[in-house]
């Protein structure tokens, strides 16, 4: 009984992990759909979040009623612009390279966020590059080869791939597959600087937040307020963009279920699911799953919108797991080279060792090896930048 609840235990993170690779991978299929049906994804942006700080905001009122930080106009206006980054220009630039290309693209093209981080923790001066060592020549040449495999991604269409299931389901089906967006050139590639601009975005999120969160340490009350003032200015973007009023009209379809799913699942579930593992077992472990999340959208992809995948596509996506591994083993063996180092020893009066403060040494909090935590804004496979 002993080794079942161990092993039990040691398995949580992994079934968690797994999981909301899965609840990431349904938001992508079923938000294709919605934006393939006809909706606006400024209004799905709205609705989205509008769902996500109903989800989680009660929460963050109950757990964190004694210990949230006081409001001031310096944190205020860093929430306002993490609110900007993340739900307005983040996920609308999403959404729109999402629906000219697809699903298992966007989520390929996502997997740039690791390195895209890195570089602009390098140019903010919280990474520090010593090229002597092997951790940090793994980062960068991961950082180079995950950029090289977007721009493969981008610049290369390549032939279409016909898969096993796809062929079956042409051929046996008596009728013709659904109706699928199929992306000219000129489409594929500004689907692809959208989901890159979104992806910078989403970088410079995790940038500001990680400065943010030293201030404002609530983390349930922080992500709400930026699900929050997300909404407020989203609603703004749309009234400009959007002149028709019945962009906003939404019933029982699948639209409403795209909103509330990537709202409610992957913006306030995941969110805390992930911080659980985060905590648990750190950023590198929660990151590492990022392509299984890429595997299963193509499967599920491929099946439920018949999407058309190409050689591009897929010789790119191998590149940028390549060098996605590459980034997060650099920083795994920073990480690890951190805790191991031990903290200064302190003795008494008559030469005896302080032996409580070596005891310490591994358990400092070092915002360097912990990362980012990233909030509930996204819900993209968040884990991944916070690995660097």
């Amino acid at each position: 009984m002993a080794f079942s609840g161990g092993f039990m235990e040691k398995a949580k993170p992994y079934f968690a992990m797994i999981a909301l690779q899965f609840g990431y991978a349904g938001m992508n299929v079923l938000t294709k759909v919605s934006l393939n049906g006809g909706m606006s994804h400024y209004v799905l942006v709205v609705y989205r979040h509008a769902f996500a700080t109903v989800a989680i905001a009660p929460f963050a009122l109950i757990l964190e009623r004694k210990v949230r930080p006081k409001m001031t106009w310096s944190i205020f206006f860093q929430i306002f612009v993490l609110a900007l980054l993340g739900p307005v220009i983040d996920q609308n630039f999403y959404y729109v390279g999402l629906k000219y290309t697809g699903p298992t693209f966007a989520c390929a093209m996502s997997n740039i966020l690791p390195a895209m981080t890195f570089v602009m923790a390098v140019i903010f001066r919280m990474e520090k590059i010593e090229l002597k060592k092997v951790r940090c020549q793994a980062k960068i040449f991961g950082t180079v080869v995950t950029v090289a495999g977007a721009m493969l991604m981008t610049l290369y269409k390549g032939p279409l791939m016909h898969l096993a299931w796809t062929r079956h389901s042409q051929a046996g089906g008596g009728g013709e597959a659904p109706a699928v967006v199929d992306p000219t050139g000129k489409e594929w590639f500004l689907g692809s600087l959208f989901v890159i601009i979104a992806t910078l975005a989403w970088a410079s999120l995790f940038i500001l937040q990680t400065h943010t969160i030293k201030q404002y340490t609530a983390q349930l009350s922080l992500t709400t307020l930026i699900c929050f003032v997300g909404t407020i200015q989203a609603v703004v973007v749309t009234f400009v963009m959007e002149r028709r009023p019945s962009v906003w009209t939404i019933g029982f379809d699948m639209n409403l279920l795209a909103a509330a799913y990537a709202g409610i699942v992957t913006s306030s579930i995941a969110y805390y699911v992930q911080g659980l593992v985060i905590k648990k077992t750190g950023p590198v472990f929660a990151s590492a799953f990022s392509p299984l999340m890429m595997i299963i959208v193509a499967v599920m992809g491929s099946f439920i919108l018949s999407e058309k995948i190409y050689l591009g596509a897929v010789l790119g996506a191998v590149v940028i797991v390549v060098g996605l591994y590459a980034v997060l083993w650099g920083k795994h063996k920073e990480t690890q080279e951190k805790e191991a180092t031990p903290l200064p020893v302190a003795t008494n009066g008559h030469g005896a060792t302080n032996t409580e403060m070596i005891g310490a040494a591994g358990a400092r909090n070092d915002p360097d090896a912990t990362g980012p935590t990233r909030p509930a804004s996204n819900g993209r496979g968040g884990g991944s930048a916070s690995a660097v």
